[in-house]
């Protein structure tokens, strides 16, 4: 770990060996401040969150309508999850229907790689795909978890090569919590680090928890996020779903690394369910962490800024101990 640190510190690259020692550490808290001191060079002491809305895209009218309420009510993003029922020609008119009504401050994420290759089997190729979301501009692929067996890594890595020529910024992930080993979890980074390198198209990585029984414990939570902070260097954000690690876990996180709360955020007379908070609950929860508070838009622009923590309670954000 001294090595390392200093490294961190230096802003020198690690290695894999690096990160297998990072992994096998005990030391949660002293890497918890090592990929702290890194968000912190990269975040300063904000935390952000955007306000994101599903849109159903079977009915293109009542997709419209939602679309255009769900901005009204001030989303910046709309995820628009692909019906494996309907033929390509239908989303890309969503998708132009879509793009005449609302602004284009407000970003449009349509499809996985898994959904892109499943149009490319029916015989769109994926650059056609690809070519009428960067028409629908500002667009991004989606993160969401495959219905199906999820895409090799060399499918995936060439359909989000074919997207970043595009212009096209897009998630990446990190599933854990299954059945990976350490060394699974570094030569994933390290993939995913190289393929940056390349093209530069990435704007944030999700660790996702794998929801199975094995699960990972709370320390296994946070150590992820250390390390995929600290490994994935040339990515800007690392965000966390509150939904898919619970509220608590997401506040230790962002002094783990992560500098996003990502989930669904309601107001005023929406209702409200286990995956969704409040806006003025988010706040306070990124302000109790120890952060600044920001709501993005689409580009990470800051469209609002919080009031930051009380000063009197704690000085500066720094790592909890667990």
């Amino acid at each position: 770990m001294e090595n390392v640190e200093k490294k961190v510190r230096s802003g020198e690259r690690l290695d894999r060996e690096d990160g297998l020692a990072l992994l096998a550490s005990d030391d949660l808290a002293g890497l918890g401040g090592l990929a702290h001191h890194v968000r912190t060079l990269k975040s300063g002491d904000t935390a952000c969150f955007a306000v994101r809305r599903t849109v159903d895209v079977t009915d293109p009218d009542g997709a419209v309508r939602d679309a255009t309420e769900a901005v009204a009510a001030g989303a910046v993003e709309l995820e628009l999850p692909a019906a494996a029922e309907l033929p390509w020609e239908h989303h890309a008119q969503v998708l132009g229907a879509l793009r005449r009504q609302v602004p284009d401050t407000v970003a449009l994420h349509a499809f996985t790689v898994a959904d892109v290759l499943r149009f490319a089997e029916q015989g769109t190729p994926a650059e056609a795909v690809l070519d009428a979301l960067t028409a629908a501009g500002p667009s991004s692929l989606t993160a969401r978890p495959a219905a199906g067996p999820e895409p090799s890594w060399e499918e995936w890595a060439r359909v989000q090569r074919l997207a970043h020529r595009r212009g096209l910024t897009t998630p990446c992930t990190l599933p854990y919590g299954h059945t990976e080993e350490p060394a699974d979890l570094v030569d994933h980074l390290l993939r995913l680090r190289e393929l940056q390198d390349e093209t530069g198209g990435f704007r944030v990585l999700l660790p996702l928890r794998h929801p199975g029984p094995r699960g990972a414990t709370g320390a296994e939570i946070l150590k992820t996020f250390a390390v995929a902070r600290l490994m994935l260097d040339n990515v800007p954000h690392v965000a966390v779903d509150w939904a898919l690690h619970g509220a608590q876990t997401a506040q230790l996180a962002l002094q783990h690394g992560a500098d996003e709360m990502a989930g669904r955020v309601v107001e005023g007379d929406e209702e409200r369910d286990a995956d969704a908070l409040f806006r003025e609950d988010l706040v306070d929860l990124i302000r109790d962490a120890g952060f600044r508070p920001v709501e993005r838009d689409a580009r990470y622009g800051a469209l609002r800024t919080y009031e930051g923590p009380d000063p009197d309670r704690r000085e500066s954000p720094q790592p909890m101990r667990v």
